[in-house]
């Protein structure tokens, strides 16, 4: 059987045992928008759960809007354009306007980069700007929650007359699923905020997971404090395989997200009768899977599915390396897992970053992991605490020979976008 993994830019074919696979595992057809940018033009005009943007925004001096950035595939060409006209339309001068990329801790986006995410035209014309996590200087304070989280919220923001935000709803390894309150949280906060948010006592609560919103403390938390901010309006779409828009709503940051949230629900959750030796997945190719750090998410999307003991083998391009300087040095600091879970939970050992290996742990104490990949070398890929593999084909032969004849494989083509669960 040849499948089509998501590989960086160009995909990765794999040729598998065609009675042994189960899948492959993909998001349900959705049908993309006959027309996106009317469809967008229609949430704007109207929206869930507030007036219309365009009322919105008369009388507002300033206007911040949020915008994911590289690693989030938003269709920021499709969305920008028309909220940006109804701005000015509405007396908002563009200087006025800044487009402000939330980049949570990761690092800046310029150049070309600015281009890819909103376009040669937006670039151009409008003032861009990226969030700096780690100044603390350009963040307000506005009090620490009942929770204890410090909250250091982006100045450009928090002082704006008006606030918009802008995202992707698709499933989230802590958060349960992303856009609405998170271009906020972790998207504009400071450190000091995140190192406590994306703590253990969040992150080990067993409801932190994929798919769920309900109970699940890092998306409660996280809502607070994008509350505490203030959000006047939001668009979010939900995208297909293609990367094409299958819904968009606007609005209200909790009752349009939550909209979204139901749609997407039915789309990217997959059922398999039992769980499985062996899962093969990826990271969804470009721009998600450029880093280890943030390949990671390919395992946990696959984690429910594993048997205890099994192997998930991820295909991912990595050409980027291993991500930031302060993930390099906390694997390089812990390189037992046991300890590092215990160091994390039992003291007041911190490095930004370090909920990401928090997360890798938790796939280690359930199955072993082989990595495919043409960017980073196999030397560098054991130090990810890993096996690295030559081809996806030799990683699963070998699962398949130490497994027996019994063993099964589910292919997941597009990571972390499907949601698959044991029914």
């Amino acid at each position: 059987m040849r499948i089509q993994l998501d590989y960086g830019r160009t995909g990765l074919e794999v040729n598998l045992p065609d009675d042994r696979v189960v899948g492959p595992l993909s998001i349900r057809p959705a049908p993309p928008l006959e027309n996106p940018e009317q469809a967008i033009a229609d949430a704007l005009h109207h929206p869930i759960g507030t007036p219309p943007l365009a009322e919105i925004a008369q009388g507002r001096k300033n206007a911040c809007i949020l915008i994911c950035d590289i690693t989030r595939p938003v269709p920021n060409r499709l969305i920008l354009p028309p909220m940006l006209r109804i701005l000015e339309q509405q007396g908002l001068a563009r200087e006025n306007i800044l487009l402000l990329i939330a980049t949570g801790l990761h690092r800046p986006n310029e150049g070309a980069e600015l281009e890819e995410l909103v376009g040669p035209e937006i670039a151009s014309r409008y003032r861009i700007e990226n969030h700096h996590g780690k100044v603390r200087e350009e963040h307000d304070y506005l009090g620490t929650t009942p929770n204890g989280v410090p909250v250091w919220l982006d100045s450009r923001y928090v002082r704006a007359d008006l606030k918009i935000t802008t995202g992707l709803i698709e499933p989230h390894l802590m958060a349960g699923y992303s856009g609405g309150r998170k271009v906020i949280c972790p998207g504009i906060a400071g450190l000091d905020t995140v190192k406590v948010w994306h703590g253990p006592r969040f992150l080990e609560h067993p409801r932190a997971d994929c798919g769920i919103v309900e109970g699940n403390p890092v998306h409660e938390e996280n809502t607070r404090i994008a509350l505490m901010a203030g959000c006047d309006f939001i668009v979010n779409v939900c995208i297909d395989g293609q990367r094409r828009i299958t819904w968009v709503g606007a609005g209200d940051m909790i009752q349009a997200w939550q909209e979204g949230v139901r749609f997407v629900e039915q789309v990217v959750k997959v059922p398999v009768p039992e769980p499985l030796d062996v899962v093969v997945t990826s990271c969804a190719g470009y721009p998600l899977d450029t880093t280890w750090y943030q390949a990671v998410k390919g395992l946990t999307g696959a984690l429910p599915i594993v048997k205890q003991g099994g192997t998930i083998v991820l295909a991912a391009s990595l050409t980027e390396g291993l991500g930031s300087p302060e993930f390099q040095r906390v694997m390089a600091e812990n390189p037992d897992l046991k300890k590092f879970k215990q160091r994390i939970l039992g003291t007041d050992y911190f490095v930004m970053d370090q909920w990401q290996l928090e997360e890798l742990a938790k796939v280690l104490e359930r199955c072993r992991v082989k990595v495919v990949s043409h960017g980073i070398s196999a030397q560098t890929l054991r130090r990810c605490y890993v096996e690295p593999a030559d081809t996806v084909e030799q990683a699963v032969a070998d699962c398949l020979a130490e497994y027996g004849p019994q063993a099964r494989v589910a292919v997941i083509p597009k990571g972390p976008y499907v949601l698959p669960y044991v029914a």
